[in-house]
């Protein structure tokens, strides 16, 4: 199979580019060549801009492919311009969507893809929605063989999954644990959520890559444990071998009061504050063989394994810090004068 990927070394795209090659496949990447080195040899480099339409387009002259997926679209103008460059290059074009898309708030905690989409609380969310209202479109006029995929909260070994963090990434959640300070959950922290391993989410997405049952289809890929955010960060808690200090923050304020640059209120009340179980009925009558095989409390700790071996996934963030001392200082004067 000969397969071109945009981007192809984020979170989710490095797993399935490492399998791909592992097997044997013919894997191309556009991208500007940043993070390559992520990636085994064996694959083909296209260094280019996307967004430089003109350039890409002579670089990708004489190439077709069996798929074409991409992986940073996440406005329909960027879809505008994949449709321009490959509507005759390839067999299948797969977008990359969201689970955050599907309608918040649930009128059902349990999500198959006939859940609807709306999600008022996260431009982001309606953003892929539009995309994939655009494309399939196309499908429907025009026969354009897209496959539609919604990951929900993909993870790897350089991040450990936190609900509330700023805008450095998760670690600073892990050193507050580690230093004995009381860590922000939002609500009660009994919200169900769902947590899948890269390298089980690259399963499952190459078994729908060159499937023809899967064109013209949405597919959502996560992985079948659901776990409460106290069970999540307990297990965080216990991998490192401190105890949780938990401080239960409503949601709510969480986002009144966060800088707008985190966008609590997307990332919370428009996702991690639902409580979310996925159904991959679906999935699995298309992928047959697609079982996940990494359990959280094992991807926490390929995850500490990693991060505590490269100081470059250390990433120290001061102002989340002071903003949760400043946050939890807040709640506990409030229960002192309450409680007066």
């Amino acid at each position: 199979m000969k397969a071109l990927f945009i981007g192809g070394t984020g979170t989710i795209s490095t797993a399935i580019s490492t399998r791909l090659l592992e097997e044997g496949h013919e894997l191309w990447l556009i991208n500007r060549g940043t993070r390559n080195d992520v990636l085994p040899p064996g694959a083909h480099i296209i260094t280019a801009d996307i967004n430089d339409e003109e350039t890409v387009a002579r670089k990708l002259e004489g190439h077709t492919f069996d798929v074409v997926a991409d992986f940073i679209a996440f406005v329909p103008e960027q879809l505008e311009r994949d449709y321009r460059l490959f509507r005759d290059k390839t067999r299948q074009f797969i977008y990359i969507s969201s689970a955050s898309a599907y309608q918040k708030p649930l009128s059902d905690y349990r999500i198959d893809e006939g859940t609807p989409l709306a999600n008022p609380y996260w431009k982001y969310s309606r953003d892929k929605i539009a995309g994939e209202e655009y494309l399939m479109k196309l499908y429907r006029e025009e026969g354009f063989p897209v496959t539609i995929v919604r990951p929900s909260h993909t993870y790897s070994e350089r991040s450990v999954p936190a609900g509330v963090h700023g805008s450095q990434g998760s670690y600073q959640v892990l050193r507050r644990m580690m230093e004995g300070k009381k860590v922000i959950l939002h609500g009660d922290g009994t919200s169900l959520w769902t947590l899948t391993f890269n390298t089980d989410f690259a399963k499952g997405f190459i078994g729908l890559m060159g499937n023809i049952h899967a064109i013209g289809e949405a597919v959502q890929i996560t992985g079948d444990e659901t776990l409460t955010w106290n069970q999540i960060y307990t297990v965080i808690a216990q991998a490192l071998g401190v105890e949780l200090r938990p401080c239960y923050v409503s949601s709510e304020f969480l986002a009144s009061c966060s800088p707008a640059k985190w966008d609590l209120r997307g990332a919370l009340l428009g996702d991690k504050s639902n409580s979310v179980v996925f159904d991959n009925t679906k999935l699995k009558r298309l992928v047959p063989d697609f079982v996940t095989t990494v359990r959280f409390d094992q991807g926490v700790r390929k995850a500490l394994a990693y991060i505590k071996a490269h100081p470059e996934c250390q990433k120290e963030d001061p102002e989340y810090d002071q903003w949760c001392d400043r946050v939890i200082a807040a709640q506990e004067e409030a229960q002192k004068i309450v409680n007066a």
